[in-house]
Order: C-alpha cells, then structure tokens, then sequence
C-alpha cells in the first residue's frame, strides 16, 4: 500500500477513535448520572465543550514548557494510535505497526505523563509540585504490574508484535488471553483502572479535595487539547487492551463493543470504591497487582 493511502485511512481512523471517544463520554456520563438518579448531561455535550474550548483564546503568559504540556500529552494519546493495528488481519486498518510495536506503546504510555508534569512545573502553582509528585509516583505503580503482565504474555506467544498477539487469539473466545492468560488479565485490568483515572485511583485530580489541576489550570484552546487527547487516550488504550486480552476485533463493530465494555470496566469500579489516598493506593498497587503479575509470569513459565 502506498504511504499516501496508508496515511490517509490511519488519519480516518484517527477521525473514527477521536469521535468514538467523544460519543463514548457522554454516554458514560449520561449512565453515571442515571445511577445517581439525576438527569445528566447531553449525549453531545463533549463535542460542544470542545468546540467551545477551541473559540477561546488565553491572554496568559506562563513559559513556553506550560503551553507545550499539553501538546506532550496529546502526543503521547496520538503516537499510541499510530502504532496500534485496530482491526485484525487488515492492512488499511493497521497503520503503522510493527514487529515490535508493544514496547513502542508502552514508552508512548509514559511520554504524556512527562509532558504534563514538566507543564505543570512551568506553571508557578504552589501546589503543581504536589500533582506532578502525585501522578508520577502512581503511574510508575500502575506501569509495574502492566509491565509484568506484558511480559508475560510476550513469553506466552514468544512474540512483541500486537498483530501477532491478536492472531494467536483467534479460533473461538477460549483462546483469548483471558482464559489462557487469566493472572496476566487480572494484573492488567486493575492496572487499566489506574491508567483510566477513576476511583479509587483518581488521587491525581482528587476532586473532593484539590479545586486545582490542569480543568483549571489549563483553560481555552489548551484544554481542549487536553480534552482531545482524553477522547483518543481511553479508546485507544481500551484497544490495547482488547487486543492483548480479549481476542482483538474483526470489524469496527466489535471494537466498538468491546472497547465500550473494556472502558465501563474502570467506570464501574469508580462507582463502587471511594478514592484512595496517596499513601494507600500506592502501596496497593505495588503489592497485589505486582504479586498477581509476578505469578502471571511463573504460570507461563512452568
């Protein structure tokens, strides 16, 4: 296929994922709402707070690293797109992924977090320090039973290729990763919570506790890269999911589907658990995701 062509379905599919995602919150919202038995916000109401955001224009001055966090951190949700093969045994639909394209991911998963902590110290904000300290420390948490489960199935399939991984997946439901892979799964599914920011792991935002972070610090065209970014990041990491775990997609149908269910999961579990202070969800996820992961690995090996 021609790089042309190639790069214009990959920027189709980027269309698709990025509308997907705002669609996907409203609906979310609109389900949070119906549980707590209110009314909630319009189906659309993603599209016209992003709209919104881009007619505003700052008149603030805060450093060149400030304006350029957010664009890190949409670079980060958009290099994880790029790479990630979105429908199984298609060209058009597999931009430009690789042999190696899992560890590519997985540094792309970081990238964002960088950026937003290296805006955020531009900032002046007395109390920046404490969210990037906050959200650095348990992303590294949340990266150690990922690693783990990553790792695992990489001995599993002797493989590092998500193409690969999908296919192996193939041939009927039990030969998901879910089933032949189940301690991998589960480590990974309680990391997917953290990564998602919702409770009991949102101690980033922690919004019954700070009134700052980047909704308020960041506002007009720069948070509506951040909210671009938020639309791409929870449907293409719920991809990577549904590609490691749960057999991939054939058609743009069961992505949708699944990915939905991938990403209620962390939604779900918000619901239920109250939030955990920093000082416990650390520590949390550093004992028994990380043993589950651990045991993920010997499982394989033995």
């Amino acid at each position: 296929m021609e790089l042309a062509t190639k790069t214009g379905f990959v920027l189709l599919g980027l269309f698709i994922i990025l509308n997907w995602g705002l669609i996907m919150a409203g609906i979310i919202r609109k389900i949070i709402a119906r549980a707590s038995m209110r009314r909630g916000i319009s189906v659309f109401q993603p599209y016209i707070n992003l709209i919104k955001n881009y007619s505003i224009r700052s008149q603030l001055t805060h450093g060149v690293m400030f304006y350029l966090g957010p664009v890190f951190r949409l670079s980060g949700g958009v290099g994880i797109f790029l790479f990630m093969p979105l429908i199984h045994d298609s060209e058009i639909w597999s931009n430009f992924s690789f042999a190696g394209d899992l560890i590519l991911i997985a540094y792309f998963m970081f990238f964002g977090m960088l950026g937003m902590a290296l805006g955020a110290g531009e900032g002046g904000h007395p109390y920046s320090a404490i969210g990037i300290s906050r959200g650095l420390a348990q992303f590294t948490a949340i990266e150690v039973p990922l690693t783990l489960a990553i790792l695992s199935i990489a001995f599993q399939y002797n493989t590092l290729s998500i193409s690969e991984i999908v296919a192996r997946q193939q041939g009927g439901i039990l030969n998901w990763t879910l089933f032949t892979n189940p301690l991998a799964t589960i480590a990974a599914m309680i990391s997917f919570l953290g990564a998602m920011g919702h409770a009991p792991f949102n101690v980033v935002m922690a919004p019954q506790e700070n009134p700052i972070g980047p909704p308020t610090e960041y506002h007009g065209t720069f948070l509506g890269v951040l909210q671009t970014n938020r639309a791409i990041l929870h449907v293409i990491e719920s991809v990577l999911f549904m590609n490691l775990f749960f057999g991939g997609a054939s058609n743009w149908f069961e992505l949708i589907v699944k990915t939905f269910f991938i990403y209620f999961w962390s939604v779900f579990v918000g619901m239920v658990f109250p939030r955990f202070r920093v000082d416990q969800s650390i520590p949390w996820l550093l004992k028994i995701p990380v043993l589950i992961g651990i045991l993920s690995i010997v499982f394989i090996l033995l």
